[in-house]
């Protein structure tokens, strides 16, 4: 195993191992890509306070997410296509944040089904839903994830219709893969990633395939997906989702503060502040310096959660100065899922749990519950 002290160690060695097409989807925004860059950037423009001569031994991450108890104010977000940047990627990330006490979400676009989760873990994950213009199907979906004990649903808000993503374009990347010359002479260079492809039977989208009438194999998938996502949805179609599923509900996709207000008037639990990693509207600002306006506008009626940009446990402390009651994180535990399979989740997890504890302690403070605004030093936002 290489030696891996931060996330874009695992970010390189992903880029190494992955077939271009599946790197680039994970890793890429939707046109010029400025809010894709600037989630990671503004990062940068937080500035901390280091404190010394205080007490720092004793110290604690463990907080509490909608309620649920974590080992750090961290889940891992969901993210289309998991399972092709390793196989059986979705299992494997579930596991590995079963075994860090994180909580896992499982993406609509997953490759590996609800149900296949369910039975490779014990904790209960959340599952994300996009809502589709098959009602029907949206109501088996959301069945399925009760059947499999998930303790929330996650509703996102933000992608009636879809982004374009220039290296998806160009890469070919559809449903199947197009098989070009360039895709497969990539594809050649991956004997790592090809091995575990042909050992598993999940090749496809797990939660969809089998469970739509017509969409049987990835052909039919293509055409249906393609009719699929509804530029409809509305605030009502959230109110009809929340009736029936019954549960903890999260709304992830919200930017602006009236939105925020809408959301927290819709009895959701949890709103996360993201553009989608810079996916869906280049030019929107980034996720961290949207979060402070938005955590001003709902107060304590509905819990505020951030994503999009994180790459250590630093950036997790400032999303949690700023307001946020947890943080999700994507690319990175995709980048240590593409380098070494559950090993790169639990590393990537491991590595901002460790970055995180010293940045708070060096803040001065033992407990993530303490932390507020206190710890930067005269924040832009």
């Amino acid at each position: 195993m290489p030696v891996i002290t931060n996330i874009e160690d695992l970010r390189i060695l992903a880029k190494k191992r992955v077939p271009r097409m599946f790197y680039d989807y994970a890793d890429s925004g939707s046109w010029t890509e400025s809010t894709y860059r600037a989630n990671q950037e503004e990062f940068g423009k937080l500035k901390l306070r280091q404190r010394v001569a205080v007490n720092i031994d004793n110290r604690s991450l463990r907080t509490q997410m909608i309620g649920e108890d974590v080992a750090m104010p961290v889940a891992l977000a969901p993210t289309g296509l998991t399972g092709m940047q390793h196989a059986d990627g979705e299992i494997l990330a579930a596991r590995a944040a079963e075994r860090l006490g994180v909580p896992f979400t499982l993406s609509t676009m997953s490759i590996c089904s609800i149900e296949d989760v369910a039975s490779h873990t014990k904790a209960p994950f959340w599952f994300q839903l996009y809502v589709m213009r098959d009602r029907d199907f949206i109501e088996r979906l959301i069945e399925r994830a009760r059947a499999a004990r998930c303790s929330a649903l996650m509703l996102t808000l933000d992608l009636q219709i879809l982004g374009q993503r220039h290296k998806d374009l160009k890469n070919g990347l559809s449903a199947p893969p197009k098989p070009t010359l360039a895709n497969m002479l990539n594809l050649a260079t991956k004997p790592r990633w090809g091995l575990g492809m042909l050992g598993t039977r999940r090749r496809h989208f797990g939660n969809i395939v089998g469970h739509v009438k017509g969409v049987e194999n990835m052909g039919s998938l293509s055409a249906w997906t393609s009719q699929q996502f509804d530029p409809r949805l509305n605030w009502n179609d959230v109110a009809w989702i929340k009736k029936l599923w019954g549960g903890k509900l999260i709304l992830k996709g919200v930017m602006d503060a009236e939105d925020a207000r809408l959301a927290a008037d819709s009895g959701a639990d949890a709103l996360i502040v993201s553009n989608h990693g810079g996916r869906q509207l280049d030019g929107a600002p980034s996720s961290i310096s949207a979060l402070p306006p938005i955590v001003d506008a709902v107060g304590s009626r509905i819990e505020v959660w951030m994503d999009g940009g994180i790459r250590s446990g630093q950036d997790v402390l400032k999303a949690v100065a700023l307001g946020a009651k947890g943080t999700l994180i994507g690319r990175p535990f995709l980048y240590g899922l593409g380098a070494m399979g559950e090993a790169g989740v639990t590393k990537c997890l491991e590595i901002i749990r460790n970055e995180l504890d010293l940045t708070m302690a060096f803040c001065g403070l033992t407990d993530i519950r303490q932390v507020d605004r206190g710890v930067l030093l005269n924040p832009p936002w």
